[in-house]
């Protein structure tokens, strides 16, 4: 990784006086694969941040949860997950097939710490995994090309309260999003939700789900 760096990164560094502290950094703790210590704390997650790149070259980032292991390290190289039912905007996959490169950020809120990750992606619809995951619309297998950890020095310390109700479970039926029975959505949504809405409680208002989200409820 002797390009880890750019000229704009050097120019920084020599401003501020950090390249021997950036040369450290990039010799002793920026890895091009995934051991043992950093597999654990993948797996141990239950969300992370993914970025990708899209059309137009813009950065995003969304954020991706499960039940904690639903990001599994395959090899020192690979790691895999899940894409699950979103928005219909397939904005993230969609910008893997366009751009494969990618940026994962994990994160532990209650001890602090964090794992940043750069690789290339792809997603298979017929991977193997699958099976593993209810409701999966397909795998994304990541090759890992840099991993590090990051300083948790800024990490606010929180506490999980409660699994989302609607991460796929294998034990029971997943509940149709919120916002799927938003009344002027209902023409739009794919054909296997329409008419989901009367028995998931009926339609509702954008205002109403919008209320629900600002009150935290489940419902949202």
């Amino acid at each position: 990784m002797s390009d880890f760096y750019g000229d704009e990164h050097r120019a920084l560094q020599d401003q501020f006086d950090s390249r021997r502290l950036a040369d450290l950094l990039q010799a002793g703790f920026i890895a091009g694969e995934i051991d043992d210590n950093s597999k654990a704390f993948i797996e141990s997650r239950d969300m992370f941040f993914l970025s990708t790149i899209d059309q137009n070259g813009n950065p995003t980032v969304s954020y991706k949860g499960g039940n904690p292991g639903f990001v599994r390290v395959v090899d020192s190289k690979t790691i895999a997950f899940p894409f699950y039912d979103g928005n219909g905007m397939f904005y993230s996959w969609g910008n893997i097939a366009g751009n494969a490169k990618v940026g994962m950020l994990f994160i532990d809120f209650i001890k602090p710490n964090r794992l940043r990750v750069q690789g290339s992606a792809k997603v298979d619809m017929n991977d193997d995994l699958m099976m593993n995951y209810p409701e999966a619309q397909g795998i994304v297998r990541v090759t890992v090309e840099a991993a590090w950890p990051n300083c948790p020095r800024y990490v606010h310390r929180y506490e999980k309260v409660k699994t989302s109700r609607y991460v796929p479970q294998k034990t029971c039926d997943t509940p149709l999003a919120g916002w799927k029975r938003i009344d002027i959505v209902q023409d739009a949504l794919p054909a296997a939700d329409q008419g989901k809405a009367a028995q998931a409680g009926g339609l509702v208002s954008v205002e109403e789900w919008f209320g629900k989200v600002a009150e935290g409820s489940e419902e949202a």
